[in-house]
């Protein structure tokens, strides 16, 4: 079935001990994409998230025995998709999903990747700036140009889940990891709303000492990383010279 202006797509949303917003945000979700594939991921909750997700309408569910990470329960999303197209949200309500008609609009032919950027932040001023911080850091180690890596809401065709690299803290960089392959990223303003349930289970403290550790790695690897293109044309040119 195709939605949105004849795309068809995946909306996945990894969710960790979310039980008292996980039935309003895949309700809402359902509702504004009725005929989207929507993937949700337990990733290993320990309260009711998991028996929720697998009573929801309309709802594929997928279910780690233990928590594994963000970064884990996304990229598992992403291989278990089956439609076109793959956007990615947060499992914490902070999202409207109304918003994800505006990245797919913006995905064209020309574009391999939509990432939005919050335009208002609804959270506390201390994660604001922390998050302002990182990401001119990031922006100046890994040269990526993204303003908002940390928001969640993004898309692209499922066929560019290949260039991911899965590890823990992935879902930073996934704009910077398609970009270095060679994939064009564009940027979309989204809205943003208050946590109306649960709290975040990252600290500013863990969040900056995880963002080293990981930005040290990603930079080796983009240093590293394999040109799927580069690896077809040089083919295709030895396959001419050898006819």
């Amino acid at each position: 079935m195709t939605t949105s202006g004849g795309r068809d797509y995946s909306i996945i949303l990894p969710f960790y001990n979310e039980e008292r917003a996980i039935e309003r945000v895949l309700e809402e979700v359902v509702r504004a994409h009725p005929g989207a594939e929507v993937v949700a991921v337990d990733d290993g909750s320990s309260d009711a998230t998991g028996e929720i997700m697998r009573k929801a309408p309309g709802v594929s569910a997928l279910a780690f025995a233990e928590n594994r990470g963000q970064s884990a329960a996304l990229y598992a999303g992403l291989r278990a998709a089956t439609r076109s197209v793959c956007v990615t949200m947060d499992g914490d309500g902070q999202y409207d999903p109304t918003d994800v008609t505006r990245l797919l609009e913006a995905l064209t032919d020309d574009v391999g990747m939509v990432c939005g950027y919050r335009v208002e932040r609804r959270d506390k001023a201390s994660r604001r700036w922390a998050s302002k911080i990182a990401n001119l850091v990031r922006v100046a180690v890994l040269k990526d140009g993204i303003r908002d890596t940390g928001c969640a809401l993004k898309c692209f065709r499922r066929e560019a889940v290949d260039y991911l690299a899965p590890f823990n803290g992935m879902h930073r960089y996934m704009a910077a990891l398609m970009k270095n392959a060679g994939l064009h990223v564009v940027e979309v303003p989204v809205s943003h709303r208050p946590r109306q349930a649960g709290e975040s289970r990252y600290t500013n403290w863990n969040r900056a000492l995880r963002g080293i550790y990981d930005l040290i790695g990603v930079k080796w690897l983009l240093n590293r990383q394999v040109r799927f293109d580069a690896i077809v044309a040089e083919t295709a040119l030895e396959d001419g010279r050898g006819a």
